[in-house]
């Protein structure tokens, strides 16, 4: 599956921090990031501290990624001034919630202002709705970032991932 190439992808785009929000959609990522030794995983308490983890690492020579999902770009919507008004290279992996599948009627709200909410603090957003465009589009908006000065947003859409349900696994 494209997401087992995820931690190649950064890596080879030189990302040595991984911040990020516990999420079952980046479990998989986040364990990675725990057994690279080429990756210093930090766990966050909320997500506009990642925002400000990735900006420090980046004014102290690292390159960093936030793992979050759309639920908590809302709590970042103030920080990103920080990357907007410092010019900061900024790039966030963020797991849709609230699409197809979902169970929780809270998350369609925020999963319907993710992107705009992004574009209005000057992040760039790319999407990805098929397993096959997640390793290039990652390629793509890391090279954006870190190469090109900006700031960028993948959502991962639930149709990749996966929608959780209330009840587990088979119901």
């Amino acid at each position: 599956m494209s997401f087992d190439a995820l931690p190649d992808v950064l890596q080879a785009a030189g990302v040595s921090l991984v911040a990020y929000v516990p999420d079952a959609g980046h479990a998989a990522l986040i364990r990675a990031a725990h057994d690279r030794p080429a990756f210093t995983p930090v766990s966050l308490t909320t997500e506009e501290e990642g925002v400000a983890l990735c900006a420090g690492a980046w004014a102290g020579g690292a390159r960093s990624v936030l793992l979050m999902q759309s639920s908590g770009v809302g709590n970042c919507l103030n920080m990103l001034g920080l990357i907007r008004s410092g010019r900061y290279p900024f790039l966030t992996l963020v797991t849709m919630r609230g699409e197809w599948g979902e169970f929780n009627p809270w998350q369609v709200p925020m999963a319907e202002a993710t992107a705009p909410a992004f574009e209005l603090m000057g992040v760039g957003v790319r999407r990805v709705d098929r397993p096959e465009d997640l390793v290039p589009t990652v390629e793509a908006a890391a090279r954006m970032a870190f190469d090109g000065g900006s700031a960028m947003a993948v959502l991962i859409g639930q149709r990749v991932i996966g929608a959780k349900s209330f009840f587990g696994e088979g119901r």
